[in-house]
């Protein structure tokens, strides 16, 4: 079946549809964060790839559906979906707490016969590689902190009293999602595994992201950038230079996707 139309459903935001390029790219967002956060993705990856950026429930126009805590859950929701969008090569990225939805999803999708092309991983540790980290279990005082110190939230958000008492819920919903989290071991992918990630990252080190490379049958490449958790703010036409790279590298019949950098 093939996807070509405006009306993408709750899950899908679709800033800059390609309906005739080559291959798909779906995005999952970090922890506190909505499908807008990849807009410059889709803006500089179109039209030579057809970028699909997942709204979470529970913020933005869906701040009304109830949160969900549980990554293996957001994977199952997540499956159904996406497999509508799997008429042509499929590549996940996920950022962060992105990164293990889309490892989950990536498991999923394979067991249903529609294994991605790839899957992207951005400033996550591998998920064999825990931390205890409990921040979702801090006041709110506390876990403004955590996000100040991230740098990954607009700062005009923490001047913004209503805002706050908005978004907080759905922060605090995904951080239990990605600290509760647990590894089962399993079955590795057969999808390869690209990670991305800052050298200053003081949430995945770098030998946690090295690991990643156990999790896959399908080959691991890691490439480093200047910066912390959110380095992908400030390295935004390096990084699509390089997911664009190993997209072409990946393609059955090789297609140069291009980067806009409008």
């Amino acid at each position: 079946m093939t996807v070509n139309r405006a009306d993408t459903g709750r899950w899908i935001r679709r800033y800059h549809p390609a309906p005739d390029a080559p291959v798909r790219l779906l995005c999952l967002p970090h922890a506190g964060g909505s499908a807008s956060y990849y807009f410059p993705f889709s803006q500089g990856l179109s039209p030579a790839v057809d970028v699909l950026c997942v709204q979470y429930p529970g913020r933005q126009d869906r701040r009304d559906e109830p949160l969900i805590d549980s990554i293996p859950v957001l994977a199952d929701a997540l499956a159904d979906e996406v497999l509508m969008w799997a008429d042509r090569p499929l590549a996940v990225f996920g950022h962060s707490m992105g990164a293990t939805v889309a490892f989950e999803l990536a498991l999923r999708l394979e067991r249903l016969g529609a294994g991605p092309l790839a899957v992207f991983v951005s400033g996550r540790r591998a998920p064999s590689r825990h931390r205890d980290s409990g921040i979702h279990l801090l006041d709110d005082r506390g876990m403004l902190a955590e996000l100040r110190a991230l740098s990954g939230t607009d700062a005009r958000v923490f001047d913004d009293e209503e805002l706050l008492r908005m978004v907080l819920p759905a922060i605090r919903s995904d951080y239990r999602a990605a600290e509760t989290y647990r590894y089962v071991p399993g079955p590795r992918l057969a999808a390869p595994v690209r990670a991305h990630t800052g050298t200053g990252d003081p949430r995945a080190t770098l030998d946690e992201v090295r690991a990643w490379g156990e999790h896959t049958e399908g080959g691991f490449e890691l490439r480093t950038y200047p910066g912390g958790h959110f380095y992908l703010n400030d390295q935004i036409p390096l990084l699509l230079a390089a997911v664009s790279e190993q997209i072409s590298e990946l393609l059955p019949v090789q297609v140069q996707p291009g980067v806009h950098t409008r």
